[in-house]
């Protein structure tokens, strides 16, 4: 596989997949703010995904059977779809539990 293969089916799909190289021209004494700004967001955008991940894995836990009867999460390309469709089923076919945390969910999402 060719270097340039790989590094596309990485931008693709790996681990940044989600995050974009960005580059701005800034005068040299506040290079460091950026930086520092730029590690903040990676983090909270982390930590995003991470929540996401586990409110959707504690829906499929509780719920799966019920949620899942008519739903391919396979087929959906990111984590905030899957958990706006799982969340859009708790609401619509959970008790009250199950609609907390999809309102949860789609207040993670809205951020």
């Amino acid at each position: 596989m060719a270097v340039r293969d790989r590094i596309q089916r990485y931008r693709e799909s790996g681990g940044a997949s989600d995050l974009v190289r960005v580059e701005v021209l800034v005068p040299a004494i506040r290079r460091n703010d950026i930086l520092s700004h730029a590690a903040e967001m990676r983090a909270e955008h982390r930590q995003r995904k991470e929540r996401l991940q586990r409110n959707l894995d504690e829906a499929l836990a509780r719920y799966g059977v019920r949620l899942l009867d008519n739903i391919d999460l396979d087929r959906l390309p990111d984590l905030a779809l899957k958990s706006k469709v799982v969340a859009d089923a708790l609401i619509e076919r959970g008790d009250a539990r199950a609609f907390v945390l999809g309102r949860r969910m789609l207040g993670e999402i809205g951020r």
